[in-house]
């Protein structure tokens, strides 16, 4: 019986293809025994339990580029942690390892490469995160989702397998209707789904709240607004979620029946959610988070806008253009249709199944 170490986190970006890595090899080899690693306090020490897995998680977070009070405990914490992380792998012993990015992948994978045992990195977004650059030189093999991936890693190690996505989008079944049916809204209009994530994005709900006018003189279109769990009582009751054209929820819990019924999509670049829209082929207005490490989800866009795959707003500019855009190209159907074709083509469903055949082989 094999037995695998995964780690990594923070993020949903980093937790659901985990998760999505774990499902793929349990698939091919049902007898594997998986632990996960993850970062005490942060998402996966939720979702991962609910997916079914075992975790452990480690003191640790990451180095804040701004000067903070809180860099004074971060040596103590990675101190902490490797201690915590050799004992894991020790006690654990797995045949392979598995770092996804975030901050437990690299406490984790130092102590398993320095026994020997063989690691395997998944770097999720077009601009290598600072972890992974690190292991990068003790990994077996690196999968990535972008090209030009050589900036980063050791040409010879890089796999381009893609981002694994929620199994529900990658055999995406719902209609249309079925998904405006869901939300409550219309038939034979054209749809926006703007969203920013599951807690919510500041500057996105500050744009689409100060653009109701806009929207109050175009009835014909209609907008399901997920504003995120931390702006709901702020936002519920504003003009714009007030009109009886848009639709406001604090949390998407079908995403797969919003993807299905929207003609065009408002959202962040993150890696995640990028892979998604590969795959269920939507057109896409990309506003990237400007407080991201490196500024990467603005790589991430602009790696589909050379391809012609969406259209990219700055943050700076959401309240002025957000929804003059999204009309803009909503009435312009050679070009949606183009942005649909074009991502589509970018598309990886197999990604997690690739990743783990990768994982498969080191053992």
């Amino acid at each position: 019986m094999a037995k695998i170490i995964i780690s990594g986190g923070g993020t949903g970006g980093h937790v659901f293809p985990a998760i999505a890595i774990a499902d793929a090899i349990k698939k091919m080899r049902p007898d594997t025994e998986i632990l996960f690693v993850g970062a005490k306090g942060k998402i996966e020490m939720e979702k991962v339990p609910k997916a079914g897995y075992p975790i452990e998680g480690l003191w640790i977070s990451g180095f804040h580029r701004k000067l903070t009070l809180k860099n004074l405990l971060f040596p103590l914490k990675l101190l902490t942690s490797l201690w915590k992380a050799r004992r894991i792998v020790a006690r654990f012993k797995p045949d392979a390892a598995v770092g996804v990015g975030g901050y437990a992948s690299g406490p984790l994978l130092r102590a398993a490469t320095s026994r020997g045992i063989p690691a395997l990195l998944q770097e999720q977004n077009s601009f290598a995160g600072v972890t992974n650059r690190i292991l990068a030189a003790k990994a077996e093999k690196i999968c990535v989702a972008y090209d030009h991936m050589e900036r980063y890693f050791p040409a010879g190690k890089i796999v381009l397998t893609g981002n694994p996505v929620r199994s529900d989008l990658a055999n995406l079944q719902a209609t249309a209707a079925e998904g405006l049916k869901y939300f409550d809204l219309a038939a034979g209009k054209k749809t926006i789904f703007v969203f920013g994530g599951s807690l919510g994005a500041r500057s996105i709900n500050e744009a689409m709240a100060a653009n109701a006018a806009l929207l109050q003189r175009q009835p014909e279109i209609q907008v399901l607004w997920q504003v995120g769990s931390l702006y709901y009582e702020t936002y519920k009751d504003c003009e714009t979620a007030r009109l009886p054209n848009v639709r406001l929820r604090p949390f998407i819990d079908r995403m797969d029946l919003a993807y299905a019924m929207a003609d065009l999509v408002i959202c962040r670049a993150g890696a995640l959610t990028i892979s998604e829209l590969c795959l269920v082929g939507k057109a896409s207005l990309l506003i990237p988070s400007p407080n991201v490490a490196e500024d990467h989800q603005t790589k991430n866009a602009q790696a589909l806008v050379e391809k012609e795959a969406a259209l990219l707003l700055r943050d700076r500019d959401a309240k002025e253009l957000i929804v003059a855009q999204a009309l803009q190209l909503l009435n312009n159907e050679p070009q949606l249709e183009k942005l649909k074709q074009n991502i589509r083509r970018l598309a990886r469903p197999d990604a997690a199944d690739r990743i783990a055949e990768e994982v498969l082989k080191l053992i």
